[in-house]
């Protein structure tokens, strides 16, 4: 490894923190609607809600969160984030001990964790941007995205062994210890981190908790970008959905192989991070995002085709990798045109709002796809939700505005909070 490309300590303690709780939260992959079917023996609108309402919840709950994230040392909201999902996450197993486990506690406990996990995303961008220069940023975020794929291949296997041999709230466990290992290696981070200056004029009010969203929208961009990606992953998640019914049910395909599916085309994610940098290197950062984003719109129409047996599962398991290995590059290179983009002091306004976004899309969208499977049957809504995303390319950025034009002025304009 070149010295270039060596982050230093500060940065390896965080790399290991993000690796603890990404492998604690593919351990825990679908762990709540597994407790809510066989421990609880929810029904599909609960187990539904749990993925949908929890999030979009959790979204609005944290909406006052950006403004107070953006003036605060971020290291220690980290910290925070990270002890209240582990907390908030014992407490399933220790009701689940003493029987008095509901679905109701399900639903908070979900609530809970999609606000933290806005609010640590928020507070991680712009301690990131601390800790890595300019120009290491794209290798950082592609070592993160790295990590994601890598954790998303053995989690889920390793999660489902877990179930059979210790019961099902044993990876709810392991989760909650992961996001506590996660808040001891961003403590050992160490070094000095600044209280950001918050400036007279900047005090908090009702618009600032708007500001993120002015400052995407007001920017050529990030505009694009910022619609591009809530209606890409509200797709997806949902053509998602639709798929598990479709594939466990009507094809009859056992969970393991469901599992398969999904696990093992990550390799592809995997695949595709380790190229982004020399992509963007080669073409430039601005070409090599708007033509993965683009390709990356082009597979989901084929799981429309997915039919019953081997030629199906080897369907399904072609156009995920084919997918994620596009998301694998572009993931990283957006992360990092986005952190470029954005000032120094409205970064964490502005991850919150993106954040806040896309999991409102993705629920709403949920819901609104789970109404049209009923309706059209999930095949049909599969291949609508592909059809539609061939149209995503169209928000892409177009043309690449030099890095200056955005970040010239970081005061509050005249009539913006």
């Amino acid at each position: 490894m070149r010295n270039g490309h060596r982050l230093g300590r500060r940065f390896g303690w965080l790399w290991a923190a993000y690796g603890t709780s990404a492998l604690g939260t593919w351990l825990a992959f679908g762990a709540f609607p597994l407790i809510a079917v066989r421990v609880l023996h929810a029904g599909p609108a609960e187990v539904a809600a749990l993925s949908s309402v929890g999030a979009a919840v959790g979204a609005a709950v944290v909406v006052p969160l950006g403004p107070w994230v953006e003036f605060r040392r971020k290291r220690p909201v980290l910290i925070g984030m990270d002890s209240v999902r582990c907390a908030a996450l014992l407490t399933i197993p220790a009701a689940f001990a003493l029987g008095v486990l509901s679905f109701v506690q399900l639903l908070l406990v979900s609530v809970v964790v999609a606000a933290a996990d806005i609010g640590f995303r928020a507070a991680s961008g712009a301690y990131l941007k601390t800790l890595v220069p300019a120009e290491h940023l794209l290798v950082a975020n592609a070592r993160f995205e790295s990590t994601s794929w890598t954790t998303t291949i053995i989690g889920p296997p390793l999660g489902g062994a877990a179930i059979g041999l210790l019961g099902p709230v044993a990876t709810v466990v392991a989760d909650a210890v992961s996001y506590l290992l996660s808040a001891l290696g961003i403590r050992a981070t160490g070094g000095p981190e600044p209280r950001p200056e918050r400036r007279e004029a900047a005090r908090m009010r009702a618009g600032d908790l708007l500001d993120g969203w002015r400052y995407i929208l007001a920017d050529a961009t990030l505009r694009p970008l910022f619609l591009n990606t809530a209606v890409f992953n509200g797709l997806v998640m949902a053509a998602d959905a639709l798929l598990a019914v479709l594939m466990l049910g009507r094809l009859g395909f056992e969970p393991w192989q469901y599992g398969l599916a999904f696990a093992a085309p990550s390799v592809g994610g995997l695949l595709g991070s380790r190229l982004a940098r020399p992509l963007v290197t080669r073409f430039g950062q601005h070409r090599v995002l708007v033509v993965s984003g683009a390709l990356r719109a082009l597979w989901l129409v084929g799981l429309a085709f997915v039919g019953p047996g081997t030629g199906g599962l080897l369907l399904v398991m072609g156009v995920e990798l084919g997918l994620i290995f596009c998301c694998g590059v572009f993931n990283p290179v957006c992360a990092t045109y986005r952190l470029e983009r954005t000032a120094t002091d409205r970064i964490a306004r502005t991850l919150s709002a993106w954040t806040v976004t896309t999991k409102a899309s993705t629920a709403l969208l949920t819901a609104v796809w789970g109404v049209l499977g009923g309706l059209l049957g999930p095949r049909t809504a599969i291949g609508l939700a592909g059809v539609l995303l061939l149209a995503t390319p169209l928000l892409l950025p177009r043309r690449a505005v030099p890095l200056a034009e955005p970040l010239a002025e970081t005061e509050p304009a005249p009539g913006r909070a």
